[in-house]
């Protein structure tokens, strides 16, 4: 081994879901939204003037945090974007998670959780979900350097009850607990209105899901004015402009079309209900999903036998060969078409 390989910095990086480019595919393996952004989207970034393009944005996207501080009844000061939310996530642990005690996140989580933490060099403990795949609460009131779950999980898609988030930030005043929401639009219950009452907490969200935005990667985080001022001077000594105009542009246009978020977040629930109802009735089990997909084990096919059976008829879906949860597949809820196709697949082959 060379010597200069003695001082890099190693990580086990994130996988991400497989980005397949086939033209009759059925793509339900890493939870986009198969409907298009709003309407709004389109318009404003055929009006944009190519000239600004020489010029550097915004680097306070303040056109795009005014528009979600005021979606959700905010001031701006309360609001930090970033580039996805996995840009404000990993600039979060950087900022807050800070001290020598471990970090706690659960076991079967967002598995980017683990590589934020290697890359940064945090101590982190993962309490193990229960057998339900629930969060215990009580697993989060011993010492910690800082708290992180998405809610509702991933990838199981289990909603933990407003009440015992509270309870989690209620026992953890001294450091700062975030609460990822990126499936939140899909049913569950926001911990939003609890910024206001909690100085500690922070909730990250992202346009990628219930925004139909994963290609322009928008994120952000509400909190307590401190801690998003604490967020931008890290972010401004790594990178000034992190929104480029596009992304400022398209995000205020999202915002701003609430019919066409509650139309499209509607049809998903209600696909998502059906596919429920479709599975169950083929054998197969779950947790009550409160996200756009489902976590789901067959009494006797494999999952990733039903896997490769799926991505050979060009159907795919998240297979996770992980302890615990190697028996699951997770499906994304497509368009009420898309899963029809799914679940005839599912009844020809397990017939």
């Amino acid at each position: 081994m060379s010597r200069w390989e003695e001082n890099i910095r190693k990580v086990i990086p994130y996988t991400p879901g497989e980005q397949p480019n086939q033209p009759d595919m059925i793509k339900l393996n890493t939870n986009e939204n198969p409907y298009p952004p709003a309407p709004g989207v389109e318009k404003a970034l055929r009006e944009m003037d190519t000239d600004t393009m020489r010029l550097y944005p915004d680097p306070t996207a303040g056109e795009l945090v005014h528009a979600i501080a005021k979606n959700y009844g905010l001031k701006d000061e309360q609001v930090f974007v970033g580039v996805g939310s996995d840009d404000v996530l990993a600039m979060s642990f950087l900022t807050f998670f800070n001290s020598q005690k471990p970090v706690l996140f659960p076991d079967i989580t967002y598995s980017f959780y683990d590589v934020w933490a290697d890359l940064f060099r945090i101590p982190y403990e993962r309490p193990a979900l229960d057998e339900n795949f629930h969060i215990r609460k009580e697993d989060y009131f011993r010492e910690n350097g800082g708290i992180v779950f998405p809610n509702p999980n991933a990838p199981t898609g289990v909603e933990m009850p407003l009440e015992e988030v509270e309870d989690i930030i209620r026992h953890n005043p001294d450091v700062i607990v975030i609460v990822d929401e990126a499936y939140v639009d899909f049913g569950g219950q926001s911990a939003l209105p609890l910024i206001e009452k909690y100085d500690n907490l922070l909730v990250v969200q992202t346009f990628s899901k219930s925004r139909s935005m994963a290609g322009m990667r928008i994120g952000f985080a509400c909190g307590n004015e401190k801690l998003i001022r604490f967020l931008n001077d890290v972010k401004y000594s790594f990178n000034s402009y992190t929104m480029d105009r596009t992304a400022i542009a398209a995000g205020v246009a999202a915002v701003e079309d609430k019919a066409y978020f509650d139309e499209t977040c509607n049809k998903i629930i209600e696909t998502r209900e059906w596919t429920k109802k479709e599975l169950k009735a083929l054998g197969f089990s779950f947790q009550d999903s409160m996200s756009n997909f489902i976590f789901a084990t067959h009494k006797t096919c494999p999952a990733k036998e039903l896997f490769e059976a799926l991505r050979g008829q060009h159907i795919y879906v998240r297979y996770f060969q992980k302890d615990r949860i190697d028996n699951f597949l997770r499906i994304t809820v497509g368009t009420k078409e898309e899963m029809q196709k799914f679940i005839d697949f599912l009844k020809d082959y397990l017939k």
